[in-house]
């Protein structure tokens, strides 16, 4: 009896779960640190990061990748929100039709539809660059952004909709004063799914624009893949930096507000 309760328990279960942290989320997590502050020989040094901010070409292109990324994230959010807060309000089966038009092209591999949209665009004769790099960032992470609005939308009390109309409101009213500040969890998730990969990837770049522009991701790519193992230090303080810059995000729209906190009380 006491060994079933051993291998019956909660604790004993999430053993497994730990040894996965452990050794593909804290080890190369640590991996990257300690490649970060030492150089080829294994010497602790900041000189990567020196490396970093005294090359022009790395840090305009870090920040141009966060443009890139905030520019794309604004333009999920302003497609994304319409369409979420549409299937959230039907009472037709327009949520189902449009959750499965969205989900249709996550079916298939992230590379192959980037390839496609490349056809897409060579296809009509349109020129390769940033407006072609920008739709490409939009149509592989739209998805992401829709869904936690939508899911934060259907699960409002719409108790509060209705008092807010009886109390005299109009649809402006309701939907700046009450929907737009309960919505706002489903805004912060969508905006940090999308910002988060957006920020860090290279493939997109590199086939929708062949190479000619360069983001924070590809740098990475070029470190690790074609510098040999001379550069995985520099590759590690960029990987370092990008996973701040996250962290950093992730901190930011972690706080979710409370009824009161958004002025509804």
């Amino acid at each position: 009896m006491k060994k079933f309760n051993i291998f019956g328990s909660r604790r004993t279960w999430a053993w497994p779960y730990v040894l996965f942290l452990v050794l593909f989320v804290l080890l190369p997590l640590l991996l990257i640190v300690v490649y970060a502050f030492t150089d080829p020989e294994g010497h602790l040094t900041i000189k990567n990061f020196v490396q970093f901010f005294r090359t022009t070409e790395a840090v305009n292109t870090f920040i141009y990748s966060l443009a890139i990324a905030m520019l794309t994230t604004i333009i999920c959010l302003l497609l994304g929100y319409p369409a979420a807060y549409i299937m959230a309000t039907s009472e037709l089966k327009t949520p189902a039709v449009m959750s499965m038009l969205f989900i249709l092209p996550m079916w298939i591999n992230f590379l192959l539809r980037t390839l496609a949209t490349v056809e897409l665009f060579n296809m009509f004769s349109i020129p390769l660059g940033e407006g072609a790099l920008l739709y490409g960032m939009c149509y592989d992470f739209l998805p992401f952004m829709i869904y936690p609005i939508y899911n934060t939308l259907q699960k409002m009390d719409k108790s509060l909709i209705e008092a807010a109309y009886d109390l005299g409101a109009n649809r402006l009213e309701v939907f700046t004063k009450v929907i737009l500040p309960l919505s706002t969890p489903g805004i912060y998730s969508g905006i940090i799914m999308v910002f988060m990969p957006t920020v860090s990837t290279f493939a997109i770049s590199e086939l929708l624009t062949h190479n000619k522009i360069t983001l924070f991701g590809s740098l990475i790519q070029r470190a690790f893949g074609e510098g040999g193992l001379q550069m995985w230090n520099y590759g590690a303080a960029l990987s370092l930096i990008m996973l701040i810059i996250i962290g950093i995000t992730s901190f930011f729209g972690d706080k979710e507000e409370s009824p009161s906190q958004a002025g509804l009380i």
